[in-house]
């Protein structure tokens, strides 16, 4: 599986399986992306490379860092040192984006009032988004 940026400067490769695709509401990934949510698939370490030019990266919390392309200014992913070294790359920036259909909706306390959803998908609040939804 790959994904690149607008520009196509800046690509990845995913070796797969993905841990999940989720939603995020969460007001770090908003401002990043310019969006009201944001889609992204987990990536174990060691499962994904840089193709081409590496992005460059803001480190945009403690222990948050997110990458995007320095030319067109595509965002590409963020990972986080409590999540337990994953790398989380937009849905959206994939190749074919239509093959992650989300299952989850994070950090839903923080959703934009005036977004409704209707897609029925469970929700995850608080700050451990990695936890099963059981």
């Amino acid at each position: 599986m790959r994904g690149r940026c607008l520009c196509r400067a800046v690509a990845f490769e995913v070796d797969g399986p993905i841990q999940a695709c989720v939603v995020c509401h969460c007001e770090s990934c908003r401002r990043q992306c310019s969006a009201p949510m944001t889609a992204y698939i987990g990536v174990p370490g060691g499962q994904w490379r840089w193709l081409g030019k590496p992005p460059k990266i803001f480190n945009s919390s403690p222990g948050v860092e997110r990458t995007f392309c320095e030319h067109c200014g595509t965002p590409l992913s963020f990972r986080s040192k409590n999540m337990s070294g994953v790398m989380h790359f937009f849905a959206a920036a994939m190749e074919e984006p239509e093959t992650f259909a989300p299952t989850l909706h994070v950090a839903f306390e923080e959703k934009l009032p005036w977004l409704k959803l209707a897609d029925g998908l469970p929700t995850r609040v608080g700050p451990d988004y990695t936890k099963d939804p059981g």
